[in-house]
């Protein structure tokens, strides 16, 4: 995707929400997926709630690094589980979805995925998701390929562009403290 299309991409998701929602309220919730404290993928998460709220909207940001889920398994009840039960009922009251994963070897984040399977088509069924990656490449197209594939079978209605955000890590290195580079990567995403 263009770098300069990162913001027109957020107002068009609204748009969409608007058009597939008679309240025309824009409830959008971003998921993010990482076990790293200090991801680029979260600071691109923070980056796009931030960006959203600057607009006037209120945005909901799920963080599975903080919030973590228990494995998802079928032969589980998880009815007692706090993240577990919010990030339920955050999906549920949103109307417009954004979903970043970090992508770690060709794929999405474990967390990400193990997220994606604890939810149904009730949390997705006809509303736009936006997909977003952040890779140590130069983007991170096979994570956003896997996230539209389950958007696809959750009936979400996947956003035809999506956003990835690539080269943040050199060398496997962590981002300094600031973040500057991830910052930087992102403001050119947004602009």
């Amino acid at each position: 995707m263009p770098e300069e299309t990162g913001i027109h991409e957020l107002l068009t998701l609204k748009t969409i929400a608007e058009t597939l929602n008679s309240s025309n309220e824009l409830k959008p919730m971003i998921l993010t997926g990482s076990n790293r404290k200090e991801a680029t993928s979260t600071k691109l998460a923070e980056y796009a709630a931030n960006f959203i709220n600057q607009q006037g909207e209120q945005v909901t940001l799920f963080d599975l690094h903080k919030r973590p889920l228990p494995f998802y398994s079928p032969d589980e009840s998880y009815a007692e589980h706090e993240h577990l039960n919010t990030l339920h009922q955050e999906m549920l009251n949103a109307n417009a979805i954004i979903l970043i994963t970090p992508e770690y070897h060709g794929s999405m984040s474990g967390v990400m995925k193990n997220a994606l399977d604890h939810l149904g088509q009730t949390h997705f069924n006809g509303k736009v998701v936006l997909s977003a990656s952040s890779a140590g490449g130069a983007v991170g197209v096979s994570s956003l390929l896997q996230l539209q594939a389950g958007v696809r079978n959750l009936h979400g209605i996947n956003k035809p562009d999506w956003i990835s955000i690539g080269g943040c890590s050199v060398s496997g290195s962590r981002l300094d403290t600031t973040g500057t580079r991830a910052v930087k990567k992102l403001k050119i995403a947004f602009a």
